[in-house]
């Protein structure tokens, strides 16, 4: 197995913290290098069951361990503004003592979330280019004055950042993309670029689709002329193998993702029931192998 590659894992916010908290130990204990949350409004395949907000999450997982990376997967402007988000985003880094990773994506296709955010499936990736801009220009810059089609504001403030002034990096912006438009926000604006490559029937078929996306980022790449290196993360979540089957199944995955060239990658933690039904058990033993 690559010894080069960083392993993360998800973590669903569908628990309350009583029950959630020794997982987010047990991540930090095992050897993981980040541990994610999603933070949507909802997420369909749980909708209608319980489901907690990610930055109160991450906030009670920075407080409860010292060394793991905390990000989010994906944050979006279906439930963040900026100059709201920005405030989140300070306090969390300042919380954790600069281990948060900020996540970001247009969202997802559900229809209760655009709805609430007021946004047209066809108006995301041009929304999301703006929020990009927004709070990019937040953790470098204050105060930040935009007026745009999605948002404007006049003075917008990130004290006591920016936290990322100076091409300090104090707040990775990593981008989530899949699509040409989105993976050329990503090249240009983040810190990380992360995808899960999009939905297949069967593994071969979700590699492909890793392979294809790939391709078109190292395309983008060499289009802009970036030589700032770029950490590249791979979602399995969506990968029709479950990478904590067992331990041939992580490494096939991991070997796979590092000779694509990914520096990262993130796989759902265990639960008792679909979906991502495993073992902790399976999970120990893979770390056991990666930490010997």
């Amino acid at each position: 197995m690559p010894d080069h590659i960083r392993v993360g894992v998800t973590i669903l916010p569908d628990r309350p913290w009583a029950q959630a908290e020794r997982d987010w130990r047990l991540a930090e204990d095992l050897g993981f290098d980040h541990a994610w949350t999603y933070d949507h409004m909802s997420w369909e395949p749980m909708r209608g069951s319980p489901w907690f907000a990610a930055i109160p999450t991450l906030v009670a997982a920075a407080l409860n361990t010292t060394r793991i990376g905390l990000g989010t997967l994906v944050s979006s402007p279906n439930n963040h503004h900026p100059a709201q988000f920005i405030r989140e985003i300070l306090a969390l880094h300042d919380i954790s003592a600069g281990r948060f990773l900020l996540g970001v994506g247009a969202g997802g296709n559900l229809d209760a979330e655009l709805t609430h955010a007021g946004i047209r499936l066809g108006e995301r990736t041009r929304r999301f280019g703006e929020f990009v801009d927004f709070l990019d220009r937040l953790l470098r810059e204050n105060p930040v004055t935009v007026d745009g089609d999605w948002y404007a504001s006049a003075g917008a403030g990130s004290l006591p950042g920016p936290v990322n002034a100076g091409g300090a990096l104090g707040v990775p912006l990593i981008v989530a993309a899949n699509g040409p438009r989105a993976i050329r926000l990503a090249v240009e604006r983040g810190d990380g670029w992360l995808t899960y490559a999009g939905r297949a029937d069967d593994g071969p078929a979700w590699w492909r689709l890793v392979a294809e996306v790939v391709a078109r980022a190292e395309e983008e790449i060499e289009r802009q002329g970036r030589t700032r290196a770029l950490a590249r993360y791979l979602s399995l979540d969506s990968c029709p193998d479950y990478a904590f089957a067992g331990v041939d199944a992580f490494e096939h995955a991991v070997g796979r993702a590092a000779d694509l060239g990914f520096t990262d990658v993130v796989c759902p933690w265990p639960r008792s029931s679909k979906p991502y039904a495993g073992d902790e058990a399976i999970v120990g033993s893979i770390m056991g192998r990666l930490s010997a």
